[in-house]
């Protein structure tokens, strides 16, 4: 019996899973896999970039899921760590341990369990994330601004306005006061669009459960040992599983099993057009990395490339799109992104917390800060050693930092140089205090993400 030939598109999560599983147990003998990736790399915007021995995040992944399949699924391709990372190792934290795991000391194929720790930087003053009523945050909005924005929940819990856009949901779960404070200027630096220019959707999927009454229920809760993070909204677990050499590294040992099971992997390959024979998508085309224009027949089709993209290609063909589905598919936005890495000798942000970190003076615990303010263009400041200190060359003597700057592809923070965009990222870092000056940042990397996130705006609403 022929093999059904099968061909994907797109290196990234989606792609890869699909092909590792049509491939295993047994799958080779039924399928003729081939995947196609544009780029170099694997993992799409969950790739990790490699610079002078530093290793960057893009976007910053941790792994987690409430669906236990899932879970398993990560740790059947990297084990849970059996032994401390470097940094518990050193600093004699307590960590969880899955017994018999293998040690992240001795090998790389590994999957780390990390704490989290993010936190909001708003007028100079960092506060839990996501927004609770700690008496830290009641120290730093003062109790005037406090109370008046507990006020605002309270009247939010009463008078609920309909979600019809994403200014309405933040105020139903956080209250007018808070909304504005710290989501309304941070939504708009994301998508550059006001929050009641976007579909409640994106709030629904991104913070889904999220509220005060759920931050609240969660403090209780975390006092209760039969408490696991499957039973806590995403945005509130307080531990999650990272690849020891980042988020790239469980899709490069994806790529290789695939590639061990049979299947073909071509890299540099950009998907151009399409052709159909009695009325199927018969064969694709490629643009090969010299250049070439190359032919792949196969007699399924699966596509992770942007949709913008996939039209596109079939609207170089003769088998044009219907000019509906067209519209929508040429009016759905992305959102591009900017990481701007900077391996630094030291910051001026200072460990204040009980949580023991690497470094001297030891450096801040946080995974990520939101950088809420909108004085500053940066979104989100990564510090890597948190993240895994596998991803620093000296993680004893340095800090690695990924500064998140959201754009559109071609405006002019995209088109800066890369000494351009140093120096704009290294006067915001001193200005917000989380750097000396200049001279402490020893390395510098920037990577520009095209096409990065999806918008819930303009034809989205009418997908279906």
């Amino acid at each position: 019996m022929a093999k059904t030939r099968v061909a994907i598109i797109g290196g990234g999560p989606a792609g890869l899973t699909a092909a590792y599983e049509l491939l295993k147990e047994g799958g080779r003998e039924k399928y003729d896999v081939t995947l196609l990736e544009a780029s170099d790399q694997f993992g799409g915007i969950s790739r990790t970039v490699k610079f002078d021995g530093q290793r960057m995040d893009i976007g910053g992944h941790r792994f987690f899921s409430k669906d236990q399949r899932i879970m398993d699924w990560w740790q059947n391709i990297l084990p849970l760590q059996g032994a401390p990372a470097y940094d518990d190792k050193k600093l004699h934290r307590p960590c969880e341990l899955e017994p018999g795991g293998p040690d992240p000391e001795k090998t790389d194929q590994v999957m780390l369990i990390r704490h989290r720790l993010s936190r909001v930087f708003w007028h100079q003053h960092f506060f839990d994330y996501p927004i609770t009523l700690s008496g830290d945050t009641i120290k730093a909005m003062g109790p005037a601004l406090t109370i008046k924005a507990g006020l605002s929940y309270l009247e939010s819990t009463m008078h609920k306005l309909p979600e019809t856009n994403l200014e309405n949901f933040y105020i139903n779960r956080f209250g007018r006061v808070l909304y504005s404070l710290f989501f309304e200027g941070y939504t708009e630096k994301l998508w550059g669009r006001h929050p009641s220019e976007i579909s409640a959707d994106w709030g629904a999927q991104r913070v889904k459960g999220l509220s005060i009454t759920a931050v609240l229920k969660n403090a209780v809760e975390k006092l209760m040992p039969s408490q696991k993070n499957r039973q806590v909204e995403t945005s509130l677990i307080e531990k999650f599983w990272y690849p020891k050499l980042g988020p790239g590294e469980l899709w490069e040992t994806v790529a290789q099993k695939v590639t061990d099971m049979g299947g073909k992997i071509i890299m540099n390959a950009k998907v151009n057009r399409f052709t159909q024979k009695d009325g199927k998508v018969d064969s694709l085309s490629y643009i090969a990395h010299g250049g070439q224009e190359v032919e792949l027949k196969a007699d399924e089709f699966l596509s992770s490339m942007p949709l913008k993209n996939l039209l596109q290609a079939f609207n170089n063909s003769e088998m044009k799109a219907p000019e509906d589905i067209t519209e929508i598919a040429y009016g759905l936005p992305y959102r591009d992104f900017v990481t701007v890495g900077l391996l630094c000798k030291r910051l001026k942000l200072k460990n204040t917390t009980t949580i023991r970190t690497l470094g001297e003076p030891p450096i801040v615990p946080d995974n990520w800060i939101y950088v809420q303010d909108p004085g500053y263009k940066v979104g989100r400041i990564q510090i890597f050693n948190n993240w895994s200190p596998y991803l620093v060359s000296n993680p004893d003597d340095t800090v690695w930092i990924g500064l998140e700057y959201f754009t559109q592809e071609g405006d002019d923070f995209w088109n800066l140089s890369d000494q351009q965009a140093k120096n704009f990222a290294i006067k915001e870092m001193i200005r917000m205090q989380v750097l000396y000056r200049a001279e402490d940042v020893l390395d510098f990397h920037r990577e520009r993400v095209p096409k990065a996130y999806p918008a819930y705006f303009d034809t989205y609403e009418r997908m279906d």
